[in-house]
């Protein structure tokens, strides 16, 4: 059976997980700007429904 973590393998890994919320919400916060910069240029160009 393993040993269960130590508390600094326990923050390293919340720290990991924090990094990667991080990362994955700016991406989806990106993406979110680009598609609305997008769809501005489209209304823009005249192409609305």
């Amino acid at each position: 059976m393993a040993n269960p973590p130590t508390p600094t393998q326990a923050r390293e890994t919340l720290r990991r997980v924090g990094w990667l919320i991080l990362i994955w919400a700016c991406s989806v916060a990106g993406l979110g700007v680009v598609a609305l910069g997008m769809r501005l240029l489209m209304s823009w160009a005249g192409m609305t429904r």
